[in-house]
């Protein structure tokens, strides 16, 4: 049994060395003030273009967090992207899409080096989703799902485990 946890540990210890940490030059990125956390997967921030007083709509990139309505899971995911936050500057990391459907600004969001979509996923608070074409950091977001079921955290709490995904609460509750 000791063989297979010390087999464990030498495998997650590879993948986490594996995972690149530097962010390629090609994909810009912006230095913003956070205005308001809408929700766990949405900021409104200072700062974007030529007027730095104009609020923008972010949507993180790569995750789906519970809605609001889905209690008490969307209210929790939304209190822990403003906790991550803590009211000081973040930066905005963009992919090959820049824009959603809804005009929201598509960005990985960063705080002291952390990635917050990932933060969010590990600790069980929003799902990895894959939008295509966006996939710069899918195989860390699948990772990081897969810890927070393993160690079921969150959403993934037998004892209060979330029954629909956010789209499909979102589709029976138009």
């Amino acid at each position: 049994m000791t063989k297979i946890a010390i087999l464990l540990s030498c495998l997650l210890l590879l993948l986490v060395g594996c995972q690149t940490q530097t962010k390629s030059p090609a994909n810009p990125q912006v230095q913003v003030k956070v205005a308001q956390v809408v929700s766990g997967q949405t900021l409104e921030v200072f700062g974007m273009g030529d007027q730095s007083n104009l609020i923008s709509q972010v949507r993180l990139l790569g995750i789906d967090a519970p809605d609001l309505q889905q209690r008490p899971w969307g209210s929790a995911a939304k209190e822990r992207l403003q906790a991550l936050i803590e009211e000081q500057p973040v930066m905005l990391e963009f992919d090959v899409e820049g824009k959603d459907k809804f005009g929201r600004i598509l960005a990985y969001v960063w705080k002291d080096k952390v990635l917050l979509n990932e933060q969010l996923v590990k600790e069980g608070q929003a799902l990895f989703v894959g939008r295509s074409p966006n996939h710069k950091y899918d195989q860390r977001l699948e990772r990081a799902q897969q810890w927070a079921r393993l160690m079921e955290l969150g959403i993934w709490n037998p004892e209060k485990p979330m029954r629909l995904t956010p789209s499909e609460f979102r589709r029976q509750n138009r």
